[in-house]
């Protein structure tokens, strides 16, 4: 049977149900992404084999909270599950996703969907996390009064689908009898029917989240407990993360040692110890600091606070022009602003969603953290600040200059609107929990996969690169400047000084400013390159890049340096994801711009203000 012809099954759910984790559970490696004919809305298609044989093709649909769709997301959803989308066939089964744990804002999308009369089954997920937390859900009565089948999965186990494949080479559910479309009231009251029949909730775990909400969500306290807990965040990144960081420095330089000593003077050695073993150590030295950042995060998603603090948000953020589901967007474009520009999609008002996509590249993303530490750890002392470390101070400061310079730019996008509509804030806050630590190290291990695939892809190639242009051609017979000064780099370096010299950037600097294009953890590893080769000496290679730098840098260079990082949008990933998400160069290009006047502009100022202060040296 061909591939076309097969049964096709669709996978539909809220947004954060772990529809994902199932459609990646059940088809593994078989599976294609594109995206939807004419528009941004990625196409994801699998294919199972069933414990019978019986082969399907499996759609991983957007996520949607509604048939009645406030998104381009929901619209292509509701469209495809109607059959109405074209070049795409309605599907023969929907498996509607559920998080076990939240049923009383997931059953109401369950009805909408059996009111369309279409064979369907519901996947109860996560029920292990509901059972941990005292949820008790009687299965067989929900799918007595559902009129589907209601089957429990566990998307992050192996054999957590178990349940679902036999239900699947059983026949097919015959389809619901189509009920007529109900209004909100009937619809909710229905949910709550369903609820006190079938799930017992923990009274205690009730009463705990009210007591914690009536601190938590105050308008003042609220806020106040929101800042103390960023605020330790980035006391952690340095208090937890030095240890560990300084033992890969220690491990980095041994293997460098031991490899100059095992091999002859010559351009291989240089490539392994000055280019791939300087260059890529400069940049997994950082890893435990990242890691410590995920773990906060990943911990606070798990436990249900952020939810809470896109409601604290939302007020402040509208005076801004921007809308409180702005929030996890931004808050994901701490991690990277690719994946959180594009999760704007399910922000309604298509004027809120672009400035929201604008402003995600002031975010500091975890690609900007390798060069906050360098250059914090060679010119901020390491000295506590009453109880506070003071790298953490500096680098939380750089932080909220971010955000403050994000709410900045939009509200001054708002000024230039003529459309100010409002779109309120409506969300079902979870339950408080407990982060389980199996689901954190999974998250670490992810995100720790991540950065190490892109120092063994991108990075290591542009390094090997970068070796390569500041290596060739030598120097010319009787030269008597460095080798390096006559290098491919080294002429591209000093002609990018008549722009970048008025911010107080060296050649050096220069150089490793294009790399950072394709990723800004190359700059660390591009620097470590660049002066390991422009070394006197074998010793000198052998340093750490902080002390190198910090003999040569005025500190007004290295501030300058810090706070273009805050801005520039030395990112290609970045601008190529913004003009896939709307469609526009002119967009991409005002992105661009904007974005590179203020990092230059910001520059200028704190170069030129610190000479002025006296501290330039």
């Amino acid at each position: 049977m061909s591939q076309a012809a097969l049964p096709r099954i669709a996978l539909v759910g809220n947004p954060n149900c772990g529809k994902t984790a199932l459609f990646n559970l059940l088809t593994g490696s078989r599976q294609k992404v594109a995206n939807y004919a004419g528009v941004t809305v990625e196409r994801k298609e699998g294919w199972l084999t069933a414990p019978s044989g019986q082969r399907f093709a499996v759609l991983d649909l957007p996520g949607a909270y509604s048939l009645h769709a406030a998104s381009l997301d929901e619209a292509v959803t509701r469209d495809l599950i109607r059959g109405f989308y074209p070049g795409e066939p309605a599907p023969d089964l929907l498996v509607c996703v559920v998080d076990a744990t939240n049923l009383r804002l997931h059953l109401r999308f369950v009805l909408e969907l059996r009111a369309l009369g279409r064979p369907m089954l519901v996947a109860l997920n996560m029920s292990d996390v509901a059972r941990r937390r005292g949820i008790m859900i009687d299965v067989p009565t929900l799918q007595r009064e559902l009129g589907v089948p209601v089957v429990e999965t566990v998307a992050v186990r192996r054999d957590g689908a178990h349940a679902l494949l036999k239900l699947l080479d059983a026949p097919p559910p015959p389809a619901p009898q189509a009920k007529a479309p109900v209004d909100e009231a009937a619809l909710h009251a229905e949910v709550r029917r369903l609820l006190a029949l079938a799930v017992r909730m923990p009274r205690r775990t009730a009463a705990i989240d009210d007591a914690l909400d009536r601190w938590l969500l105050h308008p003042v306290l609220g806020l106040l407990a929101l800042a103390l807990v960023m605020f330790l965040v980035f006391q952690a990144v340095y208090a937890w993360a030095t240890p560990m960081m300084d033992g890969i420095e220690a491990a980095t330089r041994w293997v460098g040692d031991w490899v100059a000593g095992a091999m002859a003077d010559g351009p291989l050695r240089s490539l392994l110890v000055d280019g791939v073993i300087a260059g890529t150590g400069g940049v997994v030295v950082f890893l435990p600091q990242i890691l410590v950042l995920f773990l906060f995060i990943l911990a606070l998603e798990e436990s249900g606070y952020l939810p809470r603090a896109a409601f604290l948000l939302d007020r402040g953020m509208a005076a801004a022009g921007l809308s409180g589901r702005s929030f996890i967007p931004l808050l994901s474009s701490f991690a990277c602003a690719v994946p959180g520009i594009m999760s704007t999609r399910s922000i309604q008002d298509p004027r809120d969603r672009l400035a929201t996509i604008l402003v995600a590249p002031l975010m500091t993303c975890s690609a900007r953290l390798p060069i906050y530490t360098l250059l914090i750890g060679a010119f901020v002392p390491r000295r506590a600040v009453g109880p506070f470390n003071q790298q953490g101070l500096v680098l939380f400061g750089l932080y909220l200059a971010g955000i403050l310079s994000a709410l900045a730019v939009a509200w001054t996008m708002k000024k230039w609107r003529r459309d100010q509509s409002e779109h309120p804030l409506l969300m079902e806050l979870p339950s408080y929990r407990v982060p389980h630590p199996r689901d954190l190290l999974i998250g670490l291990w992810e995100r720790a996969m991540i950065f190490l695939k892109r120092v063994g892809g991108i990075i290591l190639a542009l390094t090997i690169l970068l070796w390569f242009l500041l290596s060739f051609p030598g120097a010319p017979a009787g030269a008597t400047d460095p080798a390096i000064n006559y290098s491919f780099a080294g002429r591209i370096g000093q002609a990018m000084t008549a722009v970048f010299a008025p911010i107080g950037f060296n050649w050096q600097i220069c150089i490793a400013l294009i790399p950072g294009l394709a990723a800004r953890e190359v700059v660390v590893s591009s620097l470590a390159t660049v002066y390991a080769l422009s070394a006197a000496s074998d010793d000198a290679a052998a340093q750490a890049l902080a002390p190198v730098i910090q003999a040569q840098w005025p500190l007004a260079t290295a501030l300058s340096l810090l706070v273009w990082y805050i801005y520039a949008p030395q990112c290609l990933s970045t601008l190529v994801t913004i003009r896939r998400e709307t469609h526009s160069w002119k967009q991409t290009g005002f992105a661009a711009g904007y974005l590179f006047a203020l990092a230059y502009l910001a520059s200028l100022l704190t170069y030129r203000i610190t000479l002025v202060l006296g501290a330039g040296g």
